[in-house]
């Protein structure tokens, strides 16, 4: 299983390294200190667990389950110094709840709970898009897509290794994935795991910003009430 550790206190995240390091058939993909940096990593690592501390700066581990709610990957094991939060943990959906200093057994139990789960899911196919760049026949898979924006008759697909044209429509690729993009603007789709939050300028305009880009694109008044759901900010 690939694992991936997000605690913000670099002793616990060392912790629970260690332990790892005793436990059969786990490899740790990565070791980070807050939720948005989870987030934004999921596309690239595609861990299959994320052993997840629950109060951390900004994006809480509840809040990054609430994003993850309903996906096959990954589960979420909490690891925390706090037990009122587990009921709710376990209404997201968590494999288990472990109360720091986690114990080495707990930890195993937990990682065999989870194996369990994975197995009993079917693994979710990956998507893909077709298009050109430069003259070249090219495709990048859905969960590497940070936005798509629309230019002329053509949609401009942002990845983390540069940009593809493609012939499809936004509303095309809205009704083909209605689950894996979300609409910000008449001319952006974003996938949900690439939202970090928003900001409103002085204007009323309110911007997104995205895990992987610079780019803040505008969201719509219409809009707005979707992507606050889904970053839960009421």
């Amino acid at each position: 299983m690939r694992i991936l550790i997000v605690d913000d206190e670099p002793l616990a995240r060392a912790r629970l390294a260690a332990l790892l390091g005793e436990c059969d058939g786990v490899e740790i993909i990565g070791s980070l200190g807050d939720g948005e940096a989870a987030l934004g990593s999921l596309g690239e690592l595609h861990p299959d667990v994320l052993l997840l501390d629950i109060n951390m700066p900004g994006l809480s581990g509840t809040a990054v389950a609430q994003r993850l709610a309903g996906r096959t990957r990954p589960q979420v094991i909490f690891c925390t110094a706090y037990e009122e939060h587990a009921l709710k943990a376990f209404e997201l959906g968590a494999v288990d709840y472990l109360l720091k200093p986690v114990r080495l057994e707990r930890l195993r139990d937990a990682l065999q709970r989870a194996q369990r789960r994975l197995a009993d899911a079917p693994r979710e196919p990956t998507a893909w898009l077709h298009g050109r760049m430069r003259g070249e026949q090219l495709r990048i898979a859905l969960d590497e897509v940070i936005c798509l924006l629309a230019d002329e008759k053509y949609v401009i697909v942002q990845h983390r290794r540069g940009e593809l044209l493609i012939e499809d429509s936004l509303r095309q690729l809205e009704e083909a994935y209605p689950d894996q993009l979300v609409r910000l603007h008449r001319n952006c789709l974003v996938p949900p795991p690439r939202l970090l939050g928003i900001k409103t300028l002085a204007d009323g305009r309110v911007l997104a910003r995205l895990d992987g880009t610079e780019l803040s694109p505008e969201i719509s008044r219409r809009n707005l009430p979707v992507v606050r759901k889904l970053l839960r900010l009421g």
